[in-house]
């Protein structure tokens, strides 16, 4: 008995059982279709390991193909952004920012967030964006939205390095140098974690999506709004401190994963916050039952949704 060959078929369905034999006659391959309702092809996964990276080159070379300033407006969005938020949000509604310097704070409340909204929308069109290559070979389908995961990774960090020179500005040159921080290491720490934390939500959340919209594509309209709504039900332009635990709209940013993890990094780079070891327990529960949702979905979706597209 040979080693298994890789599986070549013109089909939106998941081949999991291949087997080789070698004879006179030549070589038998025999495909079956996946059973079960999770499956994560771990093994495919790291045999399709250079086309994972032609798919994170492709989506960092077309998202700014024909562009005047390319890759710099990985830089320029979230500066724009600022610009506005500090004007609305900390010039005309007055809204705290816990004593952190308004640019800052804006600045870092988009370094969390500008990722997960890109993300898990780009991942949540997965089968609508790729159905003419699905429908012509195979491959594992989880390759595209983990190289969506992976190829946005370079847009997060020129935004981190844009909000680390403004940090070292009003660190040094503005009364901010006071600011109580966190030591170097445990912020390293918490920021690693709430990005793992944010990646695997954008992850969930986009793969449960994309089985959604693969099968009813009117659900991909309310994508823009769904962001929207996220943004703002999120502590990205307001201070958690701002919601009382006697508010009655506490139980919103308690369940929302989101909040955990923009709190952590706000407290990582800016300092203290209402982040809570127990805040992120409770969002990084919610997260993997995300996750795991997310994967059952997409496995199940993938068998058949080529076929109906």
């Amino acid at each position: 008995m040979s080693d298994p060959v890789p599986p070549q078929k013109n089909s939106g369905q998941n081949a999991t059982t291949v087997t080789a034999s070698s004879a006179s006659s030549g070589v038998e391959i025999v495909i079956a279709p996946s059973r079960g309702w999770l499956r994560v092809p771990w093994g495919e996964l790291w045999h399709y390991r250079d086309l994972f990276w032609q798919f994170v080159k492709r989506d960092f070379s077309t998202k700014y193909r024909q562009t005047l300033l390319g890759p710099a407006w990985f830089v320029l969005q979230p500066l724009m952004m600022t610009a506005i938020f500090t004007v609305v949000f900390g010039r005309l509604a007055k809204l705290p920012t816990d004593n952190v310097p308004p640019m800052l704070f804006y600045l870092c409340g988009l370094v969390s967030w500008t990722y997960f909204a890109q993300t898990f929308p780009s991942v949540a069109s997965t089968f609508t964006a790729n159905a003419h290559l699905f429908g012509k070979i195979y491959f594992p389908r989880l390759t595209v939205p983990l190289s969506v995961l992976t190829g946005n990774l370079a847009a997060w960090g020129l935004q981190l390095a844009t909000f680390a020179a403004a940090w070292v500005y009003f660190r040094f040159f503005t009364a901010f140098g006071e600011h109580t921080l966190l030591a170097p290491l445990p912020a390293l720490g918490l920021l690693i974690s709430a990005q793992l934390q944010i990646m695997t939500l954008a992850l969930g959340v986009g793969l449960l999506l994309a089985a959604a919209t693969g099968k009813y594509r009117d659900l991909q309209h309310m994508l823009p709004v769904l962001v929207q709504v996220w943004f703002y039900i999120t502590p990205v332009v307001y201070p958690l401190s701002m919601i009382s635990r006697e508010a009655r709209w506490w139980w919103v940013a308690t369940l929302n994963p989101m909040t955990a993890p923009v709190e952590a990094i706000k407290t990582a780079l800016v300092g203290g916050t209402s982040w809570t070891p127990a805040l992120a327990v409770g969002a990084w529960a919610t997260t993997l039952v995300v996750l795991f949702v997310g994967l059952a979905a997409f496995s199940r979706a993938e068998r058949t949704v080529v076929d109906v597209a």
